[in-house]
């Protein structure tokens, strides 16, 4: 959790940077294309709910919403993150009345930790992400290789304008140069690139601030004809994704360029 956000410093608004992902949608391959449709290739019972992108299903099993990520709730004594319980009892709203979902799976169907990721749609064929999106309460993140809906949850944050995390700093984005030392986990950040690194596997785009954004070489396929990563040298960027402490820095896996905007 960000502390002290009102003294950071706000990125540009996030409206004014649709029309650049806008283009990128109706003209990339790989972004382009509608919702997609309801599919239940199976149907479970919701138990529990961890917080608004997580929940324990009745037989024991943990899923984990494709494509979105919300506040965290309270964990290992961190304080809950602001609207993380506002996220939580959305979802649970949903459920009241009817606690079935229906899942569509992608190509990656369980994430490290052994949680199911799917595409979740309600007993009334509504895409629960898409819902949640549109309220303000979730952020549309970039997980390959499970994209197939990346344009629909771009759009459906869109929506949201200005309601919910959009009214907090940090969802606005945090420069990298200001952003504290203990500020770890799903973040957005934007910064001037000082530096454009390779090593064998991966190339590094270097911010102020000890920040490091690491693109596996594997991944290039999904930047072909869209951003040229060699060239992004002194060009001002803003990421989303999750930091993890490397050593002296901070560093965020970025693998495809739906989670780098340029300013």
């Amino acid at each position: 959790m960000l502390q002290a956000a009102g003294l950071l410093r706000r990125a540009p608004q996030k409206g004014a940077l649709f029309a650049f992902w806008l283009l990128c949608l109706l003209h990339g391959s790989v972004w382009a294309g509608q919702c997609l449709p309801f599919r239940a290739d199976e149907w479970v019972e919701v138990a529990h709910v961890f917080d608004g992108d997580t929940v324990r299903l009745k037989d024991g099993r943990k899923l984990r919403l494709i494509g979105i990520n919300t506040p965290e709730i309270l964990y290992d004594g961190r304080p809950s993150e602001p609207l993380a319980e506002e996220a939580r009892q959305a979802l649970k709203s949903l459920l009241v009345s009817d606690p079935r979902l229906a899942l569509r799976y992608e190509s990656e169907q369980k994430d490290r930790y052994g949680r199911l990721l799917a595409h979740v749609f309600l007993p009334d064929r509504r895409n629960l992400q898409d819902v949640l999106l549109q309220q303000g309460l979730a952020i549309a993140v970039v997980v390959a290789p499970n994209l197939a809906n990346l344009a629909c949850y771009l759009a459906a944050e869109k929506q949201a304008g200005a309601r919910g995390i959009w009214r907090l700093p940090r969802f606005q984005g945090i420069e990298t140069s200001e952003l504290p030392l203990a500020a770890t986990g799903f973040q957005v950040i934007w910064g001037k690139v000082v530096r454009v690194g390779e090593s064998r596997k991966a190339y590094w785009l270097n911010f102020a601030g000890k920040v490091v954004a690491r693109i596996d070489k594997r991944q290039l396929t999904n930047f072909d004809g869209r951003i040229n990563i060699t060239r992004l040298e002194g060009k001002t960027v803003k990421l989303r994704g999750w930091l993890y402490r490397h050593r002296d820095e901070r560093q965020m896996r970025v693998d495809h360029p739906a989670a780098i905007e340029l300013l």
